[in-house]
């Protein structure tokens, strides 16, 4: 599936049937994700930064950055939930492409990248993406880039088809490049993924890009796919964010968190 088909999948995804908010606030592999982000984020920027959320969706990263006092612009490609995140007023919200960025070079302290990588299918996209987020950096700022695990991918195209019919050829191709064959993309109205990491792979085309001292830690933890059926409760993000936290060093566990964050510095 070419890039413009995939880019107007996203559209009708995200206006019409998916609210990522309260993915990130409600389910419990959100609250997990959207508590690690922000316990590997925060710490690392200095009072009063000036950071770009790209592929902010609705705002929840960006509220709480601004909430933290941080100067905040949200970029994302989907109309609909720009005019959601403008709605929140504790920052500025505009459409825009992380393979464009509208701003000027050396303009940020930190650039947040939690979206595109996963839904641009070649890798010249998704260096271009970061290429971007590197000349808009300050010397010495941070970027935060967002990935999905191929591990888990593969695991989930599994667990949708019960262990039958299972398309072997297109799994392979899955795991071995990241590439989504038609055999296995998810339906319309379903999450339109377009590229699945590695941990490997995300530090590799960090270094490419540009940046260096690149690291790559497990967002979710090993019990991922298990959080995507559990309860929402307190207690079980508890147990959760504890297990992530003890294997976020463990380069053998990292795949096996659905979301990768790698941090680098430009």
């Amino acid at each position: 599936m070419d890039q413009d088909t995939l880019d107007d999948r996203i559209q009708r995804y995200y206006a019409h049937h998916v609210d990522e908010s309260v993915r990130l606030t409600s389910r419990a592999a959100g609250r997990v994700e959207l508590a690690r982000v922000r316990e590997l984020v925060a710490p690392r920027l200095a009072p009063g930064s000036h950071v770009l959320d790209v592929g902010g969706a609705a705002g929840v990263h960006a509220t709480w950055l601004a909430a933290e006092g941080h100067h905040v612009t949200l970029l994302d490609p989907v109309r609909a939930q720009v005019d959601a995140a403008r709605r929140i007023g504790t920052f500025t919200a505009d459409v825009g492409d992380a393979r464009a960025l509208p701003a000027a070079d050396a303009s940020y302290d930190a650039v947040l990248i939690a979206g595109p990588l996963y839904h641009l299918a070649t890798r010249d996209d998704r260096l271009q993406a970061l290429r971007e987020a590197a000349r808009v950096l300050r010397p010495g700022g941070l970027v935060f880039a967002g990935a999905i695990s191929r591990t888990v991918a593969a695991l989930d195209a599994v667990l949708r088809r019960r262990f039958t019919d299972l398309p072997g050829v297109a799994l392979t191709r899955l795991l071995e490049t990241g590439e989504v064959a038609d055999e296995i993309r998810n339906p319309e109205g379903e999450f339109p993924g377009a590229h699945f990491h590695t941990a490997a792979e995300l530090a590799e085309e960090l270094v490419t890009a540009g940046f260096h001292d690149a690291s790559v830690t497990g967002l979710e933890g090993p019990g991922s796919i298990a959080l995507e059926f559990a309860p929402a409760d307190d207690d079980v993000v508890a147990a959760a964010l504890v297990l992530a936290r003890r294997t976020q060093q463990d380069p053998e566990a990292v795949d096996l968190s659905s979301h990768l964050l790698g941090i680098a510095v430009r």
